[in-house]
């Protein structure tokens, strides 16, 4: 049996308009198309579907078990088909995403509202750490993608989406004696204690690398915080503790009270951005997420 869809869609519409004139306009089809239609479903079945009369088509009785059965069929197939699409789309589906704290409100929201906005069925896991943890999870194939600060140079099994540029820097509290100096040099932090995130995180190793460079030996950690330095910025502001902070946060709120050490070592250019995996394809709602993303930062 070769039971065509369409003609299905044509024995649905004349049960419920009970006229081939009215189910042919709803369906913008002519009546003979319709009517040739009936009758090659009809031959395939093998029974008659409609008792005509002049005063429309009737269901004949085997024909109103078949409606009922055929009803809930075609609709759990529109279904699926529009899951496939919207699936094909990126309008399902889940996104596991991971972010820096640092770029959760600036770029991670705004762009999270508009996808939900045009993807309303699609769910968002977002995972919130530091760069390493994100990589990490992105690389185990956790993540489809991560919004977080670039490396200075993009890994091979990884590709890269730059997005905007926020230095890091070396900050103190106003008035710290360091800023008392006519002249601020990297070897005047020596002596510093610092308030610094765990040595495998990435403004760690650049620090330590900027202190080696000008032959100091690495910082003395009198602080060491799980997350980023500005959710702890109070306790910068009332110490001589030394930290890095992005410009973009020393500029907020978090950044009161807190100076960028005024010397050119004490600034680590670099890119803000999405990572993904270089294997594999992306899923299309992961795609329209970075171009979501792209839209803001223009924005």
């Amino acid at each position: 049996m070769a039971v065509r869809l369409d003609d299905i869609d044509y024995f649905l519409a004349v049960a419920s308009h009970g006229q081939v004139r009215r189910a042919a306009a709803a369906l913008g089809l002519s009546q003979p198309a319709l009517t040739k239609g009936l009758q090659r479903l009809e031959r395939e079945l093998g029974f008659p579907l409609f008792e005509r009369s002049a005063r429309g088509m009737a269901l004949t009785p085997v024909a109103q078990q078949f409606r009922q059965r055929t009803q809930a069929l075609r609709a759990s197939l529109g279904e699926a088909i529009k899951e496939a699409a919207d699936l094909h789309l990126g309008a399902m589906g889940v996104l596991r995403v991971g972010v820096s704290p640092l770029y959760a409100q600036r770029l991670f929201v705004p762009a999270c509202l508009q996808l939900h906005q045009q993807r309303p069925a699609a769910r968002v896991r977002v995972m919130i750490n530091l760069n390493d943890a994100l990589l990490a999870a992105l690389r185990l194939g956790d993540l489809d993608v991560t919004l977080n600060a670039l490396p200075g140079v993009i890994p091979d099994d990884l590709e890269a989406v730059p997005l905007l540029h926020d230095a890091l820097c070396m900050v103190v509290r106003e008035g710290h004696p360091l800023l008392a100096r006519r002249r601020v040099r990297i070897q005047d932090l020596v002596d510093a204690q610092w308030m610094l995130p765990g040595a495998g995180v990435a403004g760690r190793r650049a620090v330590e690398a900027r202190l080696a460079e000008a032959g100091l030996p690495p910082p003395r950690i009198a602080v060491e915080v799980s997350n980023t330095a500005a959710s702890l910025s109070r306790l910068l502001v009332h110490s001589d503790l030394v930290a890095i902070m992005s410009e973009t946060t020393l500029q907020g709120s978090e950044g009161q009270g807190l100076a960028a050490l005024p010397f050119v070592e004490a600034r680590f250019a670099r890119a803000i951005g999405a990572l993904t995996r270089r294997e594999g394809v992306l899923p299309p709602l992961a795609q329209r997420f970075l171009q979501v993303l792209q839209e803001t930062v223009k924005r």
